[in-house]
């Protein structure tokens, strides 16, 4: 059962698997919606999220990366979930060394970032799982490691847990130029969706927009769209 549930993470990259694909170049249109924001406002650093467990944020994020960095932009995505990571199984990477051994001090940021099999995408695991997840994305070391990344990429995509779970979406967002909410359509409850709206608005990140999951239309299995949050 694991070997299947990591074969379908793998190949949920579809980007990278298929990238001539329809639902590649909806992933191609909500990069350009994003650009339109950058335009508008400096954005390197951004946070994904979700209401909850299964909506797709980390697919989404994924299948962003690659399609920013087919553009020739200096990608870097970090798992910071580091109560359930999964980012690492759709590039097929290993877990550890990764951010949480950046954050207690054992490894350098260097050392553990990962090539990806994307040219001009780098990947930092969430390395082993720590007691104290919330303390160590709001400590020091963490400033420090996003502040050397940012002399190195591009852009930097944040893998955090779902929002309304634990507060390290939150805590991340502070360092964050921006977030986008990941919903699935016939899952994500309203009121969930604006909760978790309303938990990014009292931090100093600016919501970027959601992406909608799973929107049957014209008959493709699964469709991709970003939304304004207004």
């Amino acid at each position: 059962m694991a070997k299947k549930k990591n074969l379908r993470q793998m190949t949920s990259l579809v980007a990278m698997t298929n990238p001539r694909s329809p639902i590649s170049e909806q992933y191609r249109t909500i990069r350009a919606n994003i650009e339109n924001a950058m335009m508008k406002m400096d954005v390197k650093t951004i946070l994904v999220t979700s209401p909850g467990a299964g909506e797709g944020k980390t697919m989404t994020l994924a299948n962003l990366a690659v399609v920013f960095a087919e553009q020739g932009k200096r990608v870097l995505v970090i798992d910071s979930d580091m109560r359930k990571p999964s980012l690492h199984l759709r590039f097929s990477s290993g877990n550890s060394p990764g951010l949480s051994n950046v954050l207690t001090g054992e490894n350098k940021l260097e050392e553990v970032i990962r090539e990806t099999g994307v040219h001009n995408l780098n990947l930092v695991p969430s390395g082993g799982l720590p007691s104290n997840p919330s303390e160590l994305l709001s400590s020091n070391r963490m400033k420090e490691l996003l502040d050397k990344a940012s002399d190195m990429y591009d852009l930097i995509l944040f893998d955090s847990p779902p929002s309304l779970y634990v507060a390290d979406g939150q805590v991340l967002a502070r360092y964050c130029d921006g977030a986008i909410i990941v919903l699935r359509n016939k899952q994500t409850d309203y009121k969930a969706a604006i909760k978790t709206k309303n938990l990014l608005d009292n931090t100093s990140t600016s919501i970027l927009g959601a992406v909608l999951n799973d929107q049957e239309k014209y008959k493709m299995d699964h469709y991709y769209s970003a939304i304004p949050m207004k």
